[in-house]
């Protein structure tokens, strides 16, 4: 398959009437899959009412098939179509977070969109992307799109349309290239099924900006704890991983640099994921600095670029250092821990 790359500039005006635009929901229309730039991380978007567009999708990333796709839709008035009902508190979270880097789970109305998407389930995850390109194109093509993220399943998120080119080139309709996102780790997703509801993935949207507009609200277990049973189908399966083992290090630095130099005298390539303000510290085959420390989005918005670039310089074994779990933190501990297998060196 010849994969078609366009390239859109989200600053101008009129995105409605740009071709590039037209040519991308066409495909959509066409049941094709197409690449979309989000405000998170680049999305692998197929018509959600079609189980041809929706196999696709699973057959491009070699997704498992019981991990349900997220709907993007342009419009909360879609959601009229498909879901059964809107909680108050999931009409709350609507209004303060859409569009957005938030996922809400609703009851589904069945025999609306396609099995594959929801992957059966009884309920439905949807957001509304905050891309004036994603956006766009959602209110273009008209349809709910499901969207994962544009990568090889298993492989670190794509933040940029060369990521998803690294990965998906010939397996794909087209690509659309919308510049670098923004927040770079996906959206949160929060059961709103729930009388309390439930997060079931951090990511842009923190528990503390949740709790401000709608009360108490919990974790999912299966975050804090590896041997509970995760609710989100999807979460048990490893993610974001670089090509080598990675091992996350609680501990000093010394602690750090002294596990990188036990390796490096058996003659293995070490890498050391770590911030700006530490990048100088370590002595290593490659350090790799992602983001500032004093500041935690930045960790997220660089964080599956860091651990791609891992991949350009073969390395044996990456050691990370881990982050503080508050705010967005949460959900970059959590990325780190999929992309580990969690596999945590102690001091």
């Amino acid at each position: 398959m010849k994969t078609i790359l366009l390239s859109v500039d989200k600053s101008v005006d009129n995105l409605m009437d740009n071709p590039q635009v037209e040519k991308a929901a066409s495909l959509l229309a066409e049941n094709e899959v197409v690449a979309i730039p989000t405000e998170t991380v680049y999305g692998l978007g197929g018509n959600a009412e079609n189980d041809d567009a929706v196999q696709k999708i699973f057959s491009a990333k070699g997704r498992p098939s019981d991990n349900p796709l997220i709907i993007h839709i342009a419009d909360k008035s879609q959601l009229n179509g498909f879901v059964e009902e809107i909680p108050e508190k999931a009409s709350i979270l609507m209004d303060k977070f859409w569009p957005g880097p938030l996922t809400i789970i609703f009851k589904k109305k069945p025999g609306v969109l396609s099995e594959k998407a929801t992957a059966g389930l009884d309920t439905i995850a949807v957001r509304m992307p905050d891309h004036p390109v994603a956006l766009a194109i959602l209110k273009k093509c008209g349809l709910p799109i499901a969207a994962p993220s544009a990568n090889s399943s298993g492989k670190p998120s794509p933040t940029t349309a060369k990521h998803v080119k690294d990965d998906l080139e010939g397996k794909i309709a087209g690509i659309i290239d919308g510049g670098p996102t923004g927040v770079g780790v996906e959206s949160t997703v929060v059961d709103c099924t729930e009388q309390v509801p439930v997060i079931l993935r951090p990511g842009g949207v923190t528990k503390e900006q949740l709790e401000k507009v709608i009360g108490e609200v919990v974790t999912d277990p299966a975050l804090l704890n590896e041997a509970e049973k995760p609710k989100a189908p999807g979460m048990k399966y490893k993610h974001y991983a670089p090509d080598a083992p990675m091992y996350l290090v609680k501990g000093s630095q010394k602690f750090l640099q002294e596990l990188v130099d036990e390796k490096r005298k058996k003659g293995l390539r070490v890498g050391v994921l770590t911030t700006e303000e530490r990048q100088e510290d370590y002595q290593a085959d490659i350090v790799l600095a992602c983001g500032k420390r004093e500041s935690l989005p930045t960790v997220a918005s660089a964080l599956y670029d860091t651990l791609r670039s891992f991949n350009d310089e073969h390395m044996d074994i990456i050691f990370s250092e881990v982050f503080p779990v508050e705010g967005v933190g949460q959900a970059i501990m959590n990325r780190l821990l999929k992309a580990a297998g969690n596999k945590i060196i102690s001091e």
